[in-house]
């Protein structure tokens, strides 16, 4: 299973300015989100986000939007996503199969939606760096669990490469320039 970006959509679940300060490895879970729904935004990959409750846990972390040049906002009563009906309508509408999934908690709301979408037929990919929890072996289980169902998991890098596919292509030399470069200056701890 290559990821492509004419059939990906990345899913960002409830990365909350509320919630954030209690989640282990929240910040590097942010900037790793921001970072790919970034180069998502240059390759023509929806960005969905969702948002859990948002009056008592506020809304996404400002850090993310303001890295996302376009995205679909999702507001959910329900831990999973899929769930939501208008939600599945829409996905159920697109083309894209392939969900790049990440956000908090990685345990509950991250693991829910990653469940429904499989239930439903997509393929979902965990982005590892991006899932976090309060507890990092919460995420890790979340993780376990996700793979033993079907999910792959995968890194950010992985996941910018393979929509990227080739490097004689001007969108390479783009991301390049402008995302690649800043990759190998921060150290990484996969939490999931």
């Amino acid at each position: 299973m290559r990821l492509t970006r004419e059939k990906s959509l990345l899913l960002i679940v409830d990365l909350q300015a509320g919630l954030l300060p209690v989640i282990e490895h929240g910040d590097q879970a942010v900037t790793e989100a921001a970072w790919l729904g970034g180069m998502a935004g240059e390759l023509e990959v929806p960005v969905w986000v969702t948002e859990q409750y948002p009056e008592g846990l506020g809304g996404s972390e400002e850090r993310l939007l303001e890295a996302l040049p376009a995205h679909r906002l999702w507001h959910k009563v329900h831990f999973d996503a899929h769930a939501e009906p208008a939600f599945a309508e829409a996905m159920a509408a697109g083309d894209r199969r392939q969900v790049v999934l990440c956000g908090t908690e990685a345990h509950i709301c991250v693991m829910q939606t990653g469940l429904g979408l499989l239930e439903a037929g997509y393929e979902v990919y965990w982005l590892v760096e991006a899932c976090a929890s309060r507890r990092a072996g919460e995420a890790r289980l979340a993780k376990e669990r996700m793979v033993q169902a079907g999910a792959v998991p995968v890194s950010a890098d992985m996941v910018a490469y393979e929509w990227l596919h080739r490097c004689d292509d001007v969108r390479f030399k783009q991301a390049h320039r402008h995302f690649l470069r800043e990759r190998s200056a921060r150290p990484l701890v996969f939490t999931a």
